[in-house]
């Protein structure tokens, strides 16, 4: 699947792996931010047509079809402004750096319109926020999953958004996570290059996919080691999605709590999602012109379970 997103219009190109697949199906794969009910509805409507035809929510994808996803402005349709004690890291009239906590969703989606970090982000920057990812996501120039805590930058204008987002595609932004995964790695860290696209059975995973994935390329090493676990820093040259999650899952060390490419069943009970932290971030400022480094620590369930695991060993 190729895809490119021009404003609120999603363009999609069928691989031959996800052919014979349900069009509102396939389309909630490749629109993560909006649900199946809305997807068949805009297929109800007319807004989604394969080949330049509309079709309905039942039709199955064919290899090479095009595939245009129309998402309408809604009238009327604003992100709500909502306080909420944001933890700041660093903010100026360019960007603002969040720690985000674990089970918050970085950006509203069609069903799904409050209580995410912009509907706060609204209310704190008086709505100055770029505006070049649109009215859904204004303000976002990258994302990170909905259970991984840390640092996220946010851009307040379109110059910061274009100069992050250059920085993002030519990887030079520094991007370290903490992690505890799955098994004893018995070397002190390594590099795992292998492209990430679409998952050929399971539509709602990513993998590394040697065909139709993108270049990504994740560098790890060993901070400590447990009986059964290892506590593992990940530096990123990349942005794919899940990327971690899926690299570490490829080498047979899944990440503790993940559920999509792990056991289905968490040896820690209560745990939400996988145990992952985005704990250094570093850039050029858009306008300053100096590179900033930005740290979040340890949030306290991460720790409580690094100390769990040491009195276990």
């Amino acid at each position: 699947m190729e895809a490119e997103g021009i404003g609120l219009d999603q363009y999609f190109v069928v691989g031959e792996e996800e052919q014979d697949i349900r069009i509102d199906r396939y389309l909630t794969d490749c629109c993560k931010e909006l649900s199946r009910s809305y997807l068949q509805k805009l297929l109800k409507n007319g807004d989604v047509l394969v080949n330049e035809k509309a079709v309905k929510a039942s039709y199955k994808v064919a290899e090479g079809d095009r595939i245009l996803c129309h998402v309408p402005e809604a009238v009327g349709l604003e992100i709500l402004e909502e306080p909420m004690d944001l933890v700041i890291l660093y903010e100026d009239q360019d960007v603002i750096l969040i720690d985000k906590p674990k089970g918050m969703v970085v950006h509203p989606a069609p069903g799904h319109l409050t209580g995410t970090l912009v509907n706060g982000l609204m209310h704190h920057c008086k709505g100055q926020l770029s505006g070049i990812n649109g009215v859904m996501r204004p303000g976002i120039v990258h994302r990170i999953d909905m259970d991984t805590t840390g640092v996220l930058i946010v851009c307040k204008n379109d110059k910061a958004h274009r100069s992050i987002a250059a920085q993002l595609k030519e990887h030079t932004v520094t991007r370290r996570y903490r992690a505890i995964v799955h098994g004893q790695i018995h070397e002190e860290g390594g590099t795992i290059d292998g492209p990430i696209g679409r998952h050929p059975v399971e539509r709602k995973k990513m993998c590394v996919n040697e065909k139709n994935g993108k270049a990504a390329v994740t560098h790890f090493k060993v901070l400590e080691r447990f009986r059964d676990f290892t506590y593992i820093e990940c530096r990123l040259e990349t942005g794919r999605t899940h990327q971690i999650r899926v690299h570490m899952a490829s080498i047979h060390h899944p990440l503790l709590g993940d559920q999509v490419y792990g056991p289905a069943k968490c040896p820690f009970k209560g745990l939400q999602g996988q145990v992952l932290h985005a704990g250094v971030l570093g850039f050029i400022h858009p306008t300053v012109g100096q590179y900033m480094e930005y740290q979040s620590p340890l949030p306290a369930y991460f720790q409580d379970l690094l100390d769990r695991l040491r009195k276990m060993c």
